[in-house]
């Protein structure tokens, strides 16, 4: 095993964090920066591994949204939510 290799790169520190998550929280741009981070082949490995982890919970939580869009969709085309009394006081 390579004691050396393994260590090369240094720990990222608590203010890169903090920048590199507000960074990721920015709508378009954080999106545009967590796929840049994950395929940085010469960056922090840990930040790489945090951006595929991010997007990964991305995946998911666009696949689940995608799912629930498509339950409501079918539920109101089948009339599923006809007999609910949504508006009435």
């Amino acid at each position: 095993m390579d004691f050396n290799n393994e260590f090369k790169h240094p720990p990222v520190t608590t203010g890169d964090w903090f920048l590199s998550i507000l960074v990721a929280n920015i709508p378009i741009i954080g999106l545009i920066m967590l796929v840049v981070w994950a395929i940085d082949k010469q960056g922090n490995p840990n930040k790489a591994n945090w951006a595929k982890a991010k997007l990964i919970w991305y995946a998911v939580a666009i696949g689940l949204g995608f799912i629930f869009i498509m339950l409501m969709g079918i539920g109101a085309v089948t009339g599923v939510f006809d007999d609910m009394k949504l508006y009435d006081f």
